[in-house]
This record gives structure tokens, C-alpha cells and sequence, in this order.
């Protein structure tokens, strides 16, 4: 008997917007930073892009930065984001709030061995990056298969949507900064995923950029904080 799959999901994967420890080039993993005036920019560009993108759900990580930049544009399709906390970022352990410059004058050998291969050499105390990547690409399928034939945004973050890629398109860990060098803050990621099980991935576009007015301070710390209504970031920091 011939297998019918159900229609292939579109997921819309998005970075989320700028914060402190971005504009500085820190590891932000899962510490919670505010945005920037950028972040807040991104987040009202990501809202309009959304308005007329035929979206029928939106999911994102439960970390603050990929919150707030959830919340304009759950106002804008009059919907509430899901969290999901499988999307949260991979943790850096001991760099977390450190640039490498910071963990290099620390300890360079565990700078080194880390900027040679992520993979094997984790900074101390990090999330491994095998676990980080199962669970990212784990959560992108079992939301695929909620949404057979409908296109999602999932705002999540730029290591743990890299890994996730490469474990949905057969891409070994071990070159994924190679393959997938960055995500810059929110850009667009299109995904299709066939099969019951998310298990036909197909590329269809990466770190898209949007529109965005730039502010006068790139990394200024945005000056309002919107409340959270949702019911629920190369060798670049995430």
C-alpha cells in the first residue's frame, strides 16, 4: 500500500532581536538580557512581516530576548505565542555574560579548544551540544507535525536553531559554524518538513534580513520594557 504523507509544514525560523550582550559580542545562552533599542526594531519588523505572511501560529523559547520579540507580533495577529521550552538556547556555562576576548584571558586554553570545535570542547559547565541539538530539532518536529500544510514562526536563537538545522538536514555537528555560519538577529529561516515525522527537510531559505529602521544607538538599552502578554541569540555569541 502506497505511505500518503500529510502536507509539508512551512516553519518560518526567526533569531530573535538584538540585546546588551549582543551589541557587545557576549554569550548570552540562557541568562535573560534585555533588548536593545535594534532588538525592539527587529521586533516591530518581524510584527509587520508576519501581518501579511499567512501565518497560523506562532511558537518561541521561553528565554526573555526571544519573548519580547514574540510579543509585537502576537499583537499583531491577535494570537498568543506558544512557548515551547525545548527552544531555549544551549547554555555556555562558564562564558555566559563573557565575550571570548574575556574567556580567552581566563583560561586560553579552554578559549582554543572551544573556538577548534564547540562540538567535542564545550566551554565548562555548557549544555553538550549533542543533547542541545536532539532537543531543538525533536521540538521543530513535533511542531511541524501539529501544522501539516500551514506555515509557523518560531523565534528561538542562533546556536540552538543552527544545531537544530543540521541534525533536520543530515549535517554533521562538527561543521556547523562551517555550514551555517551565523543567524543575525531577526532574520527569517524558511524550513519545509514532509513525513509524519519531520523526517524530509528542505532548505528553502537562511538568515533572510527584514527591513529595519536602525536607531541612533545600536546598543542602547531600550528605555521602555513592554509588558509580557504572550502566554508563553561564526563564532558569534548567542
Amino acid at each position: 500500500m502506497t505511505r500518503t504523507d500529510p502536507a509539508p509544514a512551512h516553519l518560518v525560523l526567526s533569531r530573535h532581536g538584538q540585546t546588551v550582550w549582543h551589541a557587545e559580542n557576549r554569550y548570552a545562552g540562557t541568562s535573560d538580557v534585555d533588548l536593545t533599542e535594534v532588538g525592539l526594531a527587529q521586533a516591530e519588523a518581524l510584527a509587520r512581516w508576519a501581518t501579511g505572511a499567512d501565518l497560523r501560529a506562532m511558537y518561541c523559547s521561553p528565554v526573555r530576548r526571544a519573548r519580547l520579540t514574540a510579543e509585537p507580533v502576537a499583537t499583531a495577529l491577535g494570537r498568543p505565542a506558544v512557548v515551547v521550552d525545548e527552544l531555549a538556547e544551549v547554555h555556555f556555562g562558564m562564558a555566559e555574560g563573557l565575550t571570548i576576548a574575556e574567556v580567552r584571558e581566563q583560561d586560553p586554553q579552554v578559549a582554543a579548544a572551544f573556538l577548534a570545535d564547540p562540538v567535542r570542547h564545550p566551554f565548562p559547565g555548557a549544555e553538550p551540544v549533542e543533547g542541545a541539538a536532539v532537543r531543538g530539532a525533536t521540538a521543530l518536529r513535533r511542531i511541524a507535525a501539529a501544522h501539516p500544510g500551514e506555515r509557523v514562526l518560531v523565534v528561538a536563537h542562533n546556536t540552538l536553531l543552527r544545531l537544530s538545522l543540521c541534525v533536520l538536514l543530515g549535517i554533521p555537528l562538527a561543521h556547523y559554524r562551517r555550514v551555517l555560519p551565523r543567524l543575525d538577529n531577526g532574520t527569517l529561516t524558511d524550513i519545509q518538513l514532509t513525513g509524519g515525522d519531520g523526517d524530509l527537510a528542505a532548505l528553502r531559505s537562511f538568515n533572510v534580513p527584514l527591513e529595519v529602521p536602525v536607531p541612533v544607538r545600536s546598543g542602547a538599552v531600550a528605555d521602555r520594557h513592554p509588558s509580557l502578554s504572550v502566554s508563553l541569540d561564526g563564532g558569534t555569541p548567542s
